[in-house]
């Protein structure tokens, strides 16, 4: 347990990873299921933003693991590598990945997880924000160009068209050089739009949190039972020293002659 605990980041973060491997792996499979290759280039170009993020992974684990070399040999850290590289025979190591997530998961416990998240609100939003709009850019992309592509009057016709309207209009910028023309494709935009109001909406307030919450004050340092003890027993000798004191004092005026 304490060298899964070694090994494991944040509980967000490593959710995070887990449904990224997760929907990486899918993609290749929709990649062999599709046959069009527009939708495929599609595909393509979320699997290469993908391994830019795998890659980074891999190098934030490995510059943070208390042993790289067990990391890099025992604990898979070679297939995370292998796996962040753009071919098509390296990206099934992937599952590599995802069972590493979960194995490191299931050590901590689901309620250990809940608890985690739940106190860690602010970090756990940022991830769901990028999940949402990793998962917007891309089914909001392949769903665009299903429905645009082969519309008459379209403007949406290929994989660039697609990514570049799902992605002014996730921001809200609005671009407007491509628009749908289609009822189907209003509402996936009109959808898309909706979506990407809420992602930068939560992600402006992230960042207003994040700049302007004041600061933890340092809890105080324990104190020590025997420290205290002895500080409670040294007070009452005083005391009982400047008692005498005056009883001794008032003795003597007892017994001085008036």
């Amino acid at each position: 347990m304490t060298k899964e605990r070694s090994e494991l980041k944040s509980i967000g973060y490593e959710i995070f990873i887990g449904i990224l491997s997760l929907l990486s792996i899918v993609n290749l499979l929709l990649l062999y299921a599709i046959q069009e290759e527009a939708l495929e280039t599609v595909l393509e170009a979320m699997n290469s933003i993908f391994s830019v993020i795998f890659l980074a992974d891999f190098l934030y684990r490995i510059l943070t693991a208390q042993s790289a070399a067990a990391y890099f040999f025992k604990h898979f850290g070679w297939a995370d590598l292998l796996a962040s590289v753009p071919l098509a025979q390296f990206k099934f190591l992937r599952v590599f990945r995802l069972i590493r997530v979960y194995r490191l998961l299931r050590g901590v416990g689901i309620l250990t997880i809940g608890r985690a998240l739940s106190k860690d609100r602010a970090g756990s939003s940022l991830y769901i924000l990028l999940l949402m709009g990793i998962f917007v850019l891309e089914f909001g992309s392949l769903a665009m160009l299903r429905v645009e592509q082969a519309a008459p009057g379209a403007n949406i016709t290929t994989a660039s068209d697609a990514i570049w309207y799902t992605i002014v209009t996730i921001s809200t910028v609005g671009y407007g050089d491509k628009y749908p023309v289609t009822d189907a494709g209003r509402v996936i935009g009109a959808g898309i739009i909706v979506v990407g109001v809420g992602i930068f909406g939560t992600f402006t307030g992230y960042l207003a949190n994040f700049f302007l919450s004041p600061e933890k004050k340092n809890p105080a340092p324990p104190v020590d039972a025997s420290d205290s003890s002895s500080a409670t027993v040294e007070g009452l000798r005083l005391r009982l020293e400047e008692s005498e004191a005056k009883l001794t004092e008032i003795r003597k005026l007892l017994v001085e002659p008036t």
